[in-house]
C-alpha cells in the first residue's frame, strides 16, 4: 500500500485543507454529539466511542473549547437532531471502489444526493457490501514528518510501544495502524511523546489501488470526491483511487 497515496486520500476526502477546516469541525461535532447521546456519557474515559471522536478532533486541530462546548451541548439536550449513520457503496470512473459514510436526519435526501453524485460523474451506486469486501477497517494515525527530521526507527518503536499493530513510513508522513476501535489511546500516547498528528480515526483501508489514466476519468473522479466532501451529510469517503499527485 502506498502511504503517499493514502495520505492524499485523507487530504482529498477529509477536508484537511485549511479552507475546509470549519466544515470539518462541524462534521466532527455532529459525530461527537451522536457519540455522547448513544454512549450515555460525556466522559471519554467512560465512553469509548466519544474517546475515538475526541482523538479525531484533536488530530484535526479542533480547539479544546469547541470540543468541551459540543459535549456540553449534547449533555444538555441543546441539540435535538436525530441523526443516523448510513453507509453507501458504489463505483467511480473505471471501477474505482467508493464507500461513503453519512450521518443524516433525512435518509431520503441523503440517498438521493449520494446517488446523484455517483451518476453525474461516471459512476454508479451499488448495493451494501458491493465494494467493502475489498477494504480492511483499521485505526489509522498519520504523523507529520514534513521536515523529515524524525527518526523512523524511533517513531516505529514509540508507535509499537503505544500499542500499534503496524507502521509505515513515506517521506512526509508516518502512518500508524491499530485495531479499528483502539486508535484513541495510541494517538494519545503519541501526542504525549510530542508528535504532531495530522489524522487519527478508524478508516476503510483499500487492499489494492486503482490507477486512472484517462484525463476525463481523473477529472470526474476528483469532481465526485469534491461533491461528496462538500455535502454536509457526508462524514467520510473511502476509495481505492491511487492519486498520481
Amino acid at each position: 500500500m502506498s502511504g503517499h497515496s493514502k495520505w492524499h486520500n485523507i487530504q482529498k476526502t477529509k477536508g484537511a485543507q485549511d479552507a475546509k477546516r470549519a466544515q470539518a469541525f462541524t462534521k466532527i461535532a455532529r459525530e461527537m454529539i451522536v457519540a455522547v447521546k448513544e454512549g450515555g456519557s460525556g466522559d471519554p474515559a467512560n465512553n469509548s466511542r466519544l474517546a475515538s471522536v475526541v482523538a479525531k478532533a484533536k488530530a484535526a486541530n479542533m480547539p479544546n473549547d469547541n470540543i468541551k462546548r459540543t459535549i456540553e451541548k449534547a449533555l444538555g439536550g441543546g441539540d435535538t437532531s436525530n441523526y443516523e449513520s448510513i453507509t453507501y457503496e458504489g463505483y467511480g470512473p473505471s471501477g474505482v471502489a467508493i464507500i461513503v459514510d453519512t450521518m443524516t436526519d433525512n435518509r431520503n435526501r441523503t440517498a438521493s444526493e449520494v446517488r446523484h453524485y455517483f451518476d453525474k460523474y461516471g459512476g454508479n451506486m451499488g448495493t451494501s457490501g458491493c465494494v467493502s469486501w475489498s477494504f480492511d477497517k483499521k485505526g489509522v494515525i498519520v504523523i507529520d514528518n514534513e521536515d523529515e527530521d524524525l527518526d523512523e526507527e524511533t517513531v516505529m518503536m514509540d508507535a509499537l510501544d503505544a500499542g500499534a499493530a503496524d507502521f509505515e513510513q513515506d517521506g512526509a508522513v508516518f502512518s500508524v495502524y491499530t485495531d479499528p476501535d483502539g486508535f484513541a489511546p495510541v494517538a494519545e500516547a503519541l501526542e504525549k511523546k510530542g508528535y504532531k498528528l495530522l489524522s487519527a480515526q478508524a478508516e476503510m483501508v483499500p487492499q489494492n489501488y486503482v490507477k486512472l489514466t484517462d484525463e476525463g476519468d481523473i477529472k470526474n473522479m476528483q469532481k465526485m470526491l469534491d461533491m461528496f466532501e462538500d455535502f454536509d451529510d457526508v462524514q467520510n469517503v473511502w476509495h481505492n483511487w491511487e492519486d498520481a499527485e
